[in-house]
């Protein structure tokens, strides 16, 4: 009987957890419905920004002679050092999201020591800042609670310390690494490259045919301001991406766990049942044998 109370105890215990990954599968469903709705009203204002960046900087690569003197579009042929930001989630019970982007931001770091480029790793969400805390890997900045609710301001203020170093020449560039949201059941790696801005695909016939109009010694200066503009964007658009591809995530890994709860379940009511029908048996050859031995 005891070992028949035992399986009660564990069909209980995972039936209250089956309760809890349901919950927390409707949870994440609810919250992926706003993110994702939110990441492609960003995705085309990230889009329509890189297309205005792109035009200006065209323009002045090709029409200039010596092309585009800002140092955020020069190509640095021997870095020295480099800031990588990488976003993870605040929490965990999500599959592989977190770990995806921990092995990436792992491999970078590994690529540029073999290049002997100093790498400045900064982080946003509990999770990367602690495994890398655990692992003795060293922080230049760290914020938390960021990831899980992005935040426009606090975003802009965590890049902004890159974007001047950048101008300044403190550093040689900046890559930005997080999980992105493709769609309900995938999630996809992002490795971007922010500073410099690549200017290899700018066309100088798209230039001409471009209807924004700015004037000549205007574009200098809108150039540096819509730089600032699009790391500081970029940067909140990951954290927006990032965000809808964790509660996807979430609400797979809390799928999953609520069906093998359900077969876990099946699994113990048929051992249960078993061994009850066992207990039974034995029960009832004890009476017949204490009546034989009577006779």
């Amino acid at each position: 009987m005891a070992n028949l109370k035992d399986i009660q105890r564990q069909i209980k215990s995972v039936t209250n957890t089956q309760k809890t990954t349901r919950a927390m599968k409707l949870v994440s469903t609810a919250k992926l419905r706003r993110a994702e709705e939110l990441a492609k009203r960003s995705r085309l204002y990230a889009a329509k920004m890189n297309q205005v960046i792109a035009e200006i900087a065209g323009r002045i690569k090709c029409n200039r002679i010596g092309g585009i003197e800002n140092r955020c579009f020069t190509e640095i042929e021997n870095p020295k050092i480099v800031d990588i930001v990488f976003v993870t989630a605040d929490k965990g019970l999500c599959g592989g999201f977190n770990i995806q982007t921990i092995k990436a931001v792992k491999k970078l770091i590994a690529e540029y020591k073999e290049k002997n480029v100093k790498v400045r790793l900064r982080g946003i969400g509990k999770k990367g800042i602690e495994f890398f805390k655990y692992n003795e890997v060293e922080l230049f900045d760290e914020v938390a609670n960021l990831s899980s609710k992005p935040d426009k301001v606090r975003s802009d203020e965590f890049i902004m310390s890159s974007i001047e170093d950048y101008k300044d020449g403190k550093i040689d560039g900046l890559r930005i690494v997080y999980n992105g949201y493709k769609n309900m059941i995938t999630q996809e790696l992002h490795i971007s490259n922010i500073l410099p801005v690549d200017t290899t695909d700018f066309e100088c016939d798209e230039i001409r045919d471009s209807m924004l109009e700015v004037e000549a010694q205007d574009e200098e200066h809108m150039l540096d301001s819509l730089v600032n503009r699009y790391v500081k964007y970029a940067m909140y658009y990951a954290l927006i991406d990032s965000v809808a591809a964790e509660h996807s995530s979430r609400m797979q890994a809390m799928d999953t766990a609520t069906n093998n709860a359900k077969d876990m379940v099946k699994s113990l009511n048929v051992k249960y049942n078993k061994a009850r029908q066992a207990a039974i048996t034995t029960e009832l050859i004890e009476i017949i044998s204490g009546v034989e031995s009577m006779k």
